[in-house]
């Protein structure tokens, strides 16, 4: 079993850096397709089944789905250890599955778990506990499977850009950071110290509260109309956060999924409309 996930965490590897999409660590999405965005999932199995149900990727080859922030939340074992991790082997083994269809991008507490930091959710030391539950199950080959985990982790793209202007990523450089980040981070291989601050994946992945301004520049640096990103958490699932910006979280009971035709040109508030509620799929 220890051996067969090992296996499975270097073949969903491998698929992110072969995915035919890729171009450095950004996945290039042309117009002749559909992509399916989620937000944070943080461990919520139910809504990540939903999710893939509404995707239907073996039913539609031109469709695409992002997948973000798997980690950290939902079941626990017995000592209150963060067992999220299956989550993540099972999405993995979507990757694998559909390897050119399924983008999981990094995510700030996929960083957290490359460069072992701490990241508190909801009063509790989440790296800690993930990391204590992985030694509980894999005893001797946990240290492996740790290993293999942020091999994963770092394999990950970055961000998405669609044909039709839209860019989606985990989040942002802050306003206080945003001179700090180095865009060369999109075109050469990551490594652990990209994801301590001040390294620009960490900037990018731990933003929050982006003024109009930030965003403006960013989408100007980027040459993107559009951003939807996730990260901040949204009690409603959704959140239209400046002229350019969509928030969208799926890892509770009102979260949600955006299916967009990237054929298409959207206002921010079309995209908005679009919002399909993950409660909604039986």
């Amino acid at each position: 079993m220890p051996q067969k996930i090992i296996n499975l965490l270097k073949k969903g590897s491998d698929a992110n850096h072969s995915d035919k999409f890729r171009r450095g660590n950004i996945i290039n999405l042309p117009a002749d397709a559909e992509l399916i965005a989620t937000g944070d999932i943080h461990g919520h199995q139910r809504n990540f089944e939903r999710i893939i149900k509404f995707a239907d990727l073996a039913g539609n080859n031109n469709r695409h789905l992002l997948l973000q922030e798997i980690i950290h939340g939902g079941p626990e074992d017995a000592h209150g250890g963060c067992l999220s991790y299956k989550l993540l082997f099972d999405a993995i083994e979507w990757k694998v599955k559909f390897p050119d269809q399924v983008h999981i991008i990094m995510s700030n507490h996929d960083t957290t778990f490359i460069n072992n930091g701490m990241v508190i959710k909801n009063g509790k030391e989440m790296n800690r506990s993930m990391r204590s539950a992985i030694d509980r199950e894999f005893q001797q080959t946990s240290e492996e499977i740790k290993k293999a985990m942020t091999s994963f982790f770092l394999s990950q793209p970055l961000a998405i850009r669609c044909a039709n202007r839209i860019w989606l990523s985990h989040s942002l450089p802050s306003d206080r950071n945003l001179q700090k980040f180095d865009g060369v981070i999109f075109d050469r291989p990551l490594t652990i110290e990209d994801t301590v601050q001040p390294g620009s994946a960490y900037l990018l992945t731990w933003g929050r509260n982006h003024s109009q301004e930030t965003l403006d520049k960013m989408a100007e640096m980027l040459d993107v109309d559009i951003f939807i990103l996730g990260h901040q958490r949204q009690s409603g699932g959704f959140r239209l956060a400046g002229n350019n910006l969509l928030i969208i979280a799926s890892d509770h009971n009102h979260g949600c999924l955006l299916p967009i035709d990237l054929s298409k040109t959207y206002t921010i508030e079309q995209l908005t409309s679009s919002i399909f509620p993950l409660a909604s799929i039986a």
